[in-house]
């Protein structure tokens, strides 16, 4: 089934019905969904658009921090250490695609959720952050002839 997302604007169309579906099923995810959205954009430098395989994703310079499916799927990069810590907190999974990578994957089923999805996303946020705070300025002397 992996070949589905190859189809062009097929991944939107199925993040559509999946939406449709909660809307029907679970109307509160929705708002929830919204609040979280909300929320991130708030944080300075950081933007939505839509996600290649449906959803929304939050970006922050550039670089995405995560991105929400519309059935409440969290997905989110780590650093592989910061991954392994949440990993034993015991409330995250790996990603259901890429597990070897830094990516995790978490389900918002609750109101309890939505709050750690907020957690989440503002650790990848203040990952990338810091990687930038550290990085060395571009300067013409830092480029060899």
């Amino acid at each position: 089934m992996g070949f589905l997302k190859d189809v062009p604007l097929l991944p939107h169309v199925f993040d559509s019905l999946l939406k449709f579906r909660v809307f029907l099923r679970n109307p509160v995810l929705l708002d929830w969904l919204d609040e979280i959205e909300a929320e991130v954009l708030q944080w300075e430098g950081t933007v939505v658009g839509l996600h290649q395989y449906g959803g929304i994703q939050f970006d922050h310079k550039g670089k995405e921090i995560g991105h929400l499916h519309s059935n409440g799927l969290l997905d989110v990069l780590y650093t592989r250490e910061m991954k392994l810590l949440l990993l034993k907190e015991g409330r995250i999974q790996p990603h259901h695609v890429f597990e070897k990578s830094g990516w995790i994957s978490f389900y918002i089923l609750t109101k309890e959720d939505k709050n750690y999805a907020k957690e989440l996303l503002k650790i990848a946020y203040d990952q990338v952050q810091k990687k930038f705070a550290t990085r060395k300025p571009y300067t013409a002397q830092s480029v060899s002839p």
